[in-house]
């Protein structure tokens, strides 16, 4: 009989996957500043992952908090689903130029996938609940905003980053 063998890494994935889901839900209860935005402080664990084990795991942790995210909150299927998976998709579309020759920060990777996050919504957003052509007047707001939330996650990213190499190799 074959037995599933699980190591040390899949267990760290398990551990941020709950933890971004945990991050997802407790900020989905949380009262918003403005109307429909969040902070993205999940996306912190995805970009985390994606530094230490790559961009496939990200993607999975990313895609998982998504989905079993809304399933237990209960918004599974809905528009905000969808516009949080769209907005997802996005990101990690973005997470993977992670790959390219030149290697950003985590505060350029956390900028890029949060930029990438509102386009992703937007268009959704736009093709499929409100096609009006004044929508666009609100993406400069929009990106403007990402772009703020995307550097200070960025920021958090590289000092958790920073202790965790630091008290994985001393």
């Amino acid at each position: 009989m074959n037995e599933l063998q699980t190591s040390r890494d899949d267990y760290r994935i398990a551990w941020f996957t709950a933890l971004a889901i945990s991050i997802h839900i407790l900020e989905s209860s949380l009262p918003s500043l403005i109307p429909g935005m969040k902070l993205g402080l999940a996306n912190i664990i995805t970009i985390i992952v994606l530094f230490l084990y790559g961009w496939r795991m990200a993607v999975w942790v990313s895609l998982l908090r998504v989905i079993i995210g809304s399933i237990l909150i209960g918004t599974f299927l809905s528009p905000t689903f969808m516009l949080s998976l769209s907005g997802a998709l996005a990101a990690v579309l973005a997470l993977t130029t992670y790959q390219l020759p030149f290697k950003l920060s985590p505060i350029g990777i956390s900028v890029l996938a949060a930029e990438a996050h509102i386009i992703g919504q937007f268009y959704v957003a736009y093709y499929l609940f409100i096609p009006h052509d004044d929508l666009f007047t609100l993406l400069p707001i929009l990106m403007t905003i990402a772009l703020i939330v995307g550097s200070v996650n960025g920021i958090i990213c590289k000092n958790i980053l920073r202790n965790i190499t630091k008290n994985e190799y001393s």
